[in-house]
């Protein structure tokens, strides 16, 4: 569900031949952000690198100022996620990056020593690629964690399955986005609006596409991809948008918008209609279950010490709700007794689901790990269902997730920005910029 920034560490790999850099720039410091710093190198690197993902669209580019300004702003929200995510307790192991290599060796047909010494022919250190994949890794941990805490509503399904009763449309959307500050002033909104109105006015008259107007212009974090957001039903935009959209033309242009992030131009690049699925069985389970978190920093083998006792005790004769309602850290189901509900097999992941499917009525499991910690599960119940319905709802409500998560992680990246202290060195932006 959740989308990311295109991995400026994987276009290392793929864009080819670094020669550039087989000449070490001088280094010298591009930005503090809070207690960190950007280095040169790093932003150089990072722009040959999209200027390789652009290998003969080149003109699509906004001018070398404006690219590195975009780019070097991607780095500083890489930064500050790190940061933040460091600051929670979360730590990437050694072994995840390990695996993270050996994923993209996979993916590029090579083995682990040619994907080092396809690196040192780029003129990349390996300690610099392995801290370039930590940081990706780190914040694609931290979007996780943040996408587990927007909360969606029965009402917000029951709206969103509504507004598919009219059909199965899907819309491929491009935006460009002028931002506007917190508490933006009247001088800031003004500003902002002359600037969308002015790049309104170059789409109107044809003198530039609308994928390389957002390249040039957009604040948005996909600007250097067009400001595509990909194909998205109606339940994955805002609902101000909805009726909008629904009656739009391919090629059209709406806007400008005013929205919480300022001021958007929205653009229909096509539709397509995907076919009703006919109706399907499928089994349903009810359940409930203790947890015992395992602490980001904590000691594994406490909580698995804990949740065999506990399941000891459930052997012993206690009884499994009243363990739960005392015991269990899962506190969404801690005031039922653990009790789940009914559903489906992968609603809480596959490990979980292959322990209850493994099960008969009434069984209790064995002491079993997921993502969220330690588990001992019961299964109480087992039903045949007709799954369209369900099915319906799970992705209207994965699409509601997915649209509120990108809201809320914008908001929470612009206040995280607003909030840090960043001193540009380089550029116009270098004079009176820390704040």
């Amino acid at each position: 569900m959740i989308r990311s920034f295109r991995s400026l560490t994987l276009a290392v790999l793929l864009a080819g031949s670094f020669s550039a850099f087989a000449q070490q720039p001088l280094d010298r410091i591009a930005a503090v952000v809070d207690e960190d710093v950007i280095l040169q190198s790093e932003l150089d690197r990072a722009v040959v690198n999209i200027r390789a993902q652009y290998a003969g669209r080149e003109g699509q580019l906004p001018p070398p100022n404006v690219l590195q300004r975009q780019v070097l702003e991607r780095l500083i929200l890489i930064k500050l996620q790190t940061a933040r995510a460091e600051g929670t307790g979360m730590r990437i192991s050694d072994e995840e990056v390990n695996a993270a290599m050996a994923n993209i060796a996979r993916q590029n047909n090579l083995t682990n020593d040619q994907l080092r010494q396809q690196l040192a022919r780029d003129g990349l250190s390996l300690a610099d690629f392995r801290n370039s994949l930590r940081e990706e890794i780190t914040v694609q941990r931290l979007r996780q964690r943040f996408a587990q805490q927007v909360d969606i509503s029965e009402a917000e399904v029951d709206a969103a399955m509504a507004m598919q009763a009219g059909g199965n449309a899907q819309y491929r959307l491009s935006h460009i986005l002028v931002a506007l500050p917190e508490g933006a002033t009247a001088e800031q909104i003004s500003t902002g609006q002359k600037k969308i109105e002015g790049i309104k006015a170059l789409l109107d008259k044809g003198e530039m596409e609308f994928s390389a107007a957002a390249v040039r212009y957009s604040d948005s974090p996909n600007a250097l991809e067009g400001g595509d957001l990909g194909w998205r039903g109606l339940d994955q935009v805002p609902t101000s948008f909805g009726n909008t959209i629904r009656t739009m033309q391919r090629g059209q242009i709406v806007g400008p918008i005013r929205g919480p992030s300022g001021f958007q131009l929205i653009k229909l690049e096509d539709v397509r209609n995907e076919e009703a699925a006919g109706a399907q069985m499928a089994t349903q389970f009810q359940a409930r279950h203790i947890l015992v978190r395992t602490p980001e920093n904590g000691d594994d083998a406490a909580a698995k010490a804990k949740i065999e006792t506990l399941l000891a005790r459930v052997r012993g004769g206690a009884d499994f709700a009243e363990l739960a309602g005392k015991e269990s850290e899962d506190t969404a189901s801690k005031a039922r007794g653990g009790d789940l509900g009914w559903f489906g097999k992968d609603d809480f992941g596959p490990e979980f689901g292959a322990q209850v499917a493994g099960l008969t009525d009434g069984q209790v499991s064995q002491a079993f790990k997921t993502q969220a910690g330690w588990h001992i599960v019961q299964r109480v119940g087992s039903r045949e269902v007709n799954a369209t319905d369900q099915n319906r709802r799970a992705k209207a409500r994965e699409a509601i997730g997915q649209r509120k998560f990108e809201a809320e992680w914008d908001t929470f990246l612009r206040q995280m920005r607003g909030e840090a202290f960043i001193d540009i060195r380089i550029g116009a932006d270098a004079a009176g910029n820390a704040g």
